[in-house]
C-alpha cells in the first residue's frame, strides 16, 4: 500500500480555479498511470480523470472535460488536477490513487487517502 495525500482544496467561487495537489511516497508513482476521483454524500465516488505514466497523456470525464487539466511531477512523486471555471456541481472530497490501466477509471485496490474538500460557491 502506499499512503497517498491531497491538498489544495478550499471554497471557491463559480467561475474560479484551483489547483490540488497529491503526493506520495519518492519514486512510487513512476511507471504508473494515476487518476484522480471525486465523490459526494450523495453519489459514489467517480472517476474525474487519468494521466499516463509519464505524464505525456491525459484524458477526463465528460463533465470536466475542457476545464479540468492533469498534470505530474514524478521526480517529486506529485499529482496536480487543476480546475479552471469551476460549478457548483464540482464541489465534492477529491482523491487520487493509481490506476489499473490507462485509458480505464478503475482505481487499484490501494488505500484511499483523506482527499481534499473542494467547495464552489455560486
Amino acid at each position: 500500500q502506499v499512503q497517498l495525500s491531497e491538498s489544495g482544496g478550499g471554497l471557491a467561487q463559480a467561475g474560479g480555479s484551483l489547483r490540488l495537489s497529491c503526493a506520495a511516497p519518492e519514486g512510487t508513482i513512476s511507471g504508473y498511470s494515476m487518476g484522480w476521483f471525486r465523490q459526494t454524500s450523495e453519489k459514489e465516488r467517480e472517476f474525474v480523470g487519468g494521466i499516463s505514466w509519464y505524464g505525456d497523456h491525459s484524458y477526463y470525464a465528460d463533465a470536466v472535460k475542457g476545464r479540468f487539466t492533469i498534470s505530474r511531477d514524478n521526480a517529486k512523486s506529485t499529482v496536480f488536477l487543476q480546475m479552471n471555471n469551476l460549478k457548483p456541481e464540482d464541489t465534492a472530497v477529491y482523491y487520487c490513487n493509481f490506476l489499473l490501466q490507462y485509458g480505464g477509471t478503475l482505481p487499484t485496490v490501494n488505500t484511499w487517502g483523506q482527499g481534499t474538500q473542494v467547495t464552489i460557491s455560486s
